[in-house]
């Protein structure tokens, strides 16, 4: 069994900034790429950033030179520090990882999202 918890949404005035953690749990041998993705009311699931193992990123073209995607593979965790916030950042935030567990098998993990508000 394996989790994501995710932290660190919240409300913000636009230009501000804040920070996303999400920290994977459970019976994991490996992680491969791991990503932020976001869904607005009405809208569908896109990815905003993605992080390989060996830590090449890949960023939604809406959010570059604005969020940056790092993560700890010691500690099974990837951040998402989002600076100059605009009101269409609003979402919900969800991470994924995609997991190797102990026992060999590979499958994709979603968190349970949290609410990123910019108000303008």
């Amino acid at each position: 069994q394996v989790q994501l918890v995710e932290s660190g949404g919240g409300l913000v005035q636009a230009g501000g900034s804040l920070r996303l953690s999400c920290a994977a749990s459970g019976s994991i041998f490996s992680i491969n790429d791991m990503g932020w993705y976001r869904q607005a009311p009405g809208k569908q699931r896109d990815l905003v950033a993605a992080i390989t193992s060996g830590g090449s990123t890949n960023y939604a073209d809406s959010v570059k030179g604005r969020f940056t995607i790092s993560r700890d593979n010691a500690k099974n965790t990837v951040l998402l520090q989002m600076n100059s916030l605009k009101p269409e950042d609003t979402a919900v935030y969800y991470c994924n990882a995609d997991i190797y567990s102990v026992a060999r098998s590979r499958f994709s993990v979603w968190g349970q999202g949290t609410q990123v508000t910019v108000s303008s």
